[in-house]
């Protein structure tokens, strides 16, 4: 190999581990009144306590008789067909076994509070949330929180890329959650069905940002708001507070990225040490807002200066949210 690319190849990891180091200290932060240790140390050991007590009571899991009075209402109503499964792939009665792993991230692992959530409201509605932390935990909480603590229960259609679906075994499990391809026509579909829709209009580009840019939302599609004004859908804004720490995202490996096949590669500072298992996310406390319904009117067709500032309008509500909660939180895990 030429001494050139080996140095070349040298003076690259150099400078990510330069940037590495810029971002980790501006995590700690200059004006921290404690050093970051001693305060994740804290949090984390407090976490720890009340996971511990969430465990020795079991208080994190649905009963059983709440599971089936919630599983037996979302199957009224439903576009089901005779075994029970829509057009989509969705079969509500496979929701059963997923429970416990939607009360495990919901209750235990991310200790999750809603605020808001009954804002929801009945009928065709599409939730329109930020989106980050790598894995699409933050859609999953969302869902989960929807399912079991929204009265009546709910479970939002999620849009999800392509890439999801295409994975072996797991695309057959995110059919049958729920969740469809993100696709206009699809959404329209389920919207004329009076569905509830969760759709992250920021996609790849959101849940894949470095740590630098936590809490800066990228730029939203517009998509979305054409298909709120052509099938008169209330739109509700949700912030996610907490996912941006879950999974800390040094830099994007866009062309191993590229190989896999992949939207985005994340290197995690603890990826050197145990692999792949570095994009399991850390036991942060989520913080989930949901505002009032906006509804919009107009041209689904109008040009793109007209539909922009009502995209802002969401985007603002849900930055206003994402303020309200990085005010709020005590720290990263409690």
């Amino acid at each position: 190999m030429p001494r050139r690319t080996l140095q070349d190849r040298y003076a690259r990891f150099q400078k990510i581990g330069l940037q590495a180091a810029t971002q980790l200290q501006a995590f700690v932060g200059a004006e921290q009144e404690r050093p970051l240790w001693k305060q994740l140390s804290e949090e984390a050991g407090e976490a720890a306590q009340d996971m511990a007590a969430l465990l020795l009571s079991g208080t994190w899991r649905t009963p059983d008789d709440e599971v089936d009075r919630r599983i037996e209402q979302l199957l009224q109503g439903q576009h089901l067909g005779e075994f029970g499964v829509d057009p989509f792939g969705y079969a509500p009665e496979s929701l059963r076994v997923m429970v416990p792993v939607m009360d495990f991230m919901l209750r235990l692992w991310f200790r999750a509070e809603c605020f808001d959530l009954q804002r929801v409201p009945a009928g065709r509605v599409l939730l329109i949330a930020n989106h980050s932390g790598q894995l699409p935990f933050d859609g999953a909480v969302i869902a989960s929180a929807m399912l079991l603590e929204h009265e009546p229960p709910r479970m939002p259609r999620t849009m999800v890329e392509k890439f999801a679906t295409a994975l072996p075994a797991f695309g057959n499990l995110v059919y049958r959650s729920g969740s469809v391809t993100g696709l206009p026509d699809n959404c329209r579909r389920l919207l004329e069905n009076d569905e509830c829709v969760l759709v992250f209009p920021e996609g790849a580009r959101g849940i894949s940002k470095p740590f630098r840019e936590r809490y800066r939302m990228t730029a939203f599609g517009h998509g979305f708001m054409r298909l709120a004004l052509e099938t008169n859908t209330p739109i509700v804004p949700i912030a996610v507070v907490g996912a941006e720490e879950q999974t800390i995202n040094m830099f994007d490996f866009k062309s191993l990225a590229r190989i896999l096949h992949t939207p985005s590669l994340a290197i995690t500072p603890l990826m050197p040490l145990i692999g792949p298992l570095a994009m399991l996310p850390s036991p942060v406390k989520y913080r989930i807002y949901f505002g009032e319904p906006l509804k919009f009117e107009g041209d689904p067709n109008d040009d793109e200066a007209i539909i922009a500032p009502k995209v802002a309008e969401v985007k603002n509500a849900i930055q206003a949210m994402m303020d309200r909660g990085l005010r709020e939180r005590r720290g990263y895990f409690v």
